[in-house]
């Protein structure tokens, strides 16, 4: 067995909504529309948005809105206390935008989960998610998050 070191880690990340991608982001999560890049040859749509293709490698050359509805892709039940939350356990989910190909949204959730395997496996099997903006937007990525509608 392995002697094992606790240690707290802190990650801060800033991010800078300016420049053309991500300003123009940005700026229509503030008007309540979730917008994305794509790329006329792979046809690939990205959230967030991105400035080149990564199968091409050219320039995104089109913006769309990806749309409100969501389906998850994958999910987590964090049993520790995230930084902001009141209290655990939190369910993160990664959903993607129904008209985007690639997706790159958190969820986070304070259900009362007494059984963590059972409730992951229901958190996932649902499909259908909706965008909800908050009230006052300010030009962020916490100005919306996907809840589940069935």
């Amino acid at each position: 067995m392995r002697d094992v070191i606790p240690t707290d880690v802190t990650l801060r990340y800033d991010y800078a909504p300016s420049g053309e991608v991500a300003g123009r982001f940005m700026a229509g999560l503030k008007e309540g529309r979730i917008l994305a890049t794509r790329c006329s040859r792979s046809g690939l749509t990205y959230v967030p948005p991105r400035s080149f293709c990564e199968r091409t490698f050219e320039k995104c050359d089109a913006w769309v809105e990806a749309g409100v509805e969501g389906v998850i892709e994958t999910s987590a039940i964090v049993g520790a206390r995230l930084r902001g939350e009141a209290k655990a356990p939190v369910a993160i989910a990664f959903v993607r935008a129904s008209r985007a190909r690639t997706g790159d949204r958190q969820l986070r959730r304070r259900p009362d989960f007494e059984d963590y395997v059972t409730r992951i496996e229901a958190h996932r099997a649902r499909r259908g998610w909706w965008a909800e903006f908050a009230e006052v937007r300010e030009g962020r990525v916490t100005d919306f998050s996907f809840v589940c509608i069935d």
